[in-house]
């Protein structure tokens, strides 16, 4: 035998052997699916009645499948998302404003290979913040490189790489990800040096990788963020080019939430007998002192409930 030619295996290996051959060969080519399936794999497949290539597609497909679902949760967790939200657990009954067929168009994450960019504007407690979250995760398990960020923090990351000489470096890494997330964008006053870098970073991704903004303001009030009227429609001009805009309107869901969550509990602290147990101070239940008949029908001699004193006991 050469040897370059493979090693022929004995035919008559004992099952024990040959669990152990595919234990050891697994962990060998680091095959920790089919090393855990193997046995309900066999089972199956001799239940079935499967060839042997059957057999080993079912093996290999197993490894695939379990692969890019642990490929899909490092995406995920890669994204630096503050919190899990799903497009699937969104309330759109609750805000009428967004429209689920175009929600679930962009979950198809189309918009992002063109690049697109997409605005989510509205009031705080609007769905906002689950939508950007919701849809970045989406784009994170279709196989999309995410990251998300608040604007206030991305601003202070890119300042400081400023100062340590490494800010062409850190627009770059932010420029290679398919989809920026950027959270809260208009809740704090970017001063010009701050504003100027976040142009940069949306300046690196114009028409090549997707935005996606969450903003509390309308873009009439984003002069109050990026306090110079040029830059600031230059930034609106980068995010909204060839993009979408949908607006969450300005009823907040958290609040109504809250409103509805409270409500049995007043209508239970007002009722007519929660307020007849109630003193009037509200310290607890009142007590009431025993109504007294009129004078003219007490009964004479001593009142029943005194008792008289040793020294008149016989």
């Amino acid at each position: 035998m050469t040897q370059n030619q493979p090693r022929r295996r004995r035919r008559n290996m004992t099952e024990q052997a040959a669990t152990a051959a595919i234990d050891q060969a697994c962990r060998t080519l680091r095959l920790p699916t089919i090393r855990s399936s193997v046995d309900d794999v066999v089972t199956g497949a001799e239940h079935e009645q499967l060839t042997y290539r059957g057999f080993l597609a079912e093996l290999l497909l197993a490894e695939c499948d379990d692969r890019d679902r642990r490929r899909s949760i490092r995406r995920v967790k890669a994204a630096g998302f503050p919190r899990e939200k799903w497009i699937e657990d969104f309330d759109f009954a609750a805000n009428p404003n967004v429209n689920p067929a175009t929600i679930h168009h962009l979950a198809g994450g189309e918009w992002i290979r063109k690049g697109d960019p997409l605005c989510l504007i509205g009031d705080s407690g609007t769905g906002k913040s689950h939508l950007l979250i919701g849809l970045g995760t989406a784009a994170a398990q279709q196989g999309f490189r995410v990251k998300y960020a608040l604007a206030t923090k991305l601003v202070n990351e890119l300042v400081e790489a400023a100062d340590e000489r490494q800010l062409a470096k850190t627009i770059a890494r932010y420029g290679r990800v398919d989809l920026l997330c950027i959270d809260e964008l208009g809740y704090m006053q970017l001063d010009l040096r701050g504003a100027e870098m976040l142009f940069q970073v949306l300046t690196e991704r114009e028409e090549t990788n997707s935005v996606a903004i969450a903003s509390n303001q309308a873009f009439s009030g984003w002069t109050d963020t990026f306090t110079d009227p040029r830059l600031c429609a230059a930034i609106i001009d980068r995010l909204t080019f060839a993009g979408l805009i949908i607006e969450t309107g300005t009823d907040s869901y958290r609040l109504a939430h809250a409103k509805t969550q409270r409500a049995p509990d007043n209508r239970r602290a007002h009722s007519p007998r929660r307020r007849a147990q109630t003193s009037h101070h509200g310290h607890g239940p009142a007590t009431r002192r025993p109504l007294r008949p009129p004078r003219s029908q007490r009964p004479r001699g001593p009142e029943p409930h005194l008792r008289p004193s040793r020294a008149a006991e016989p």
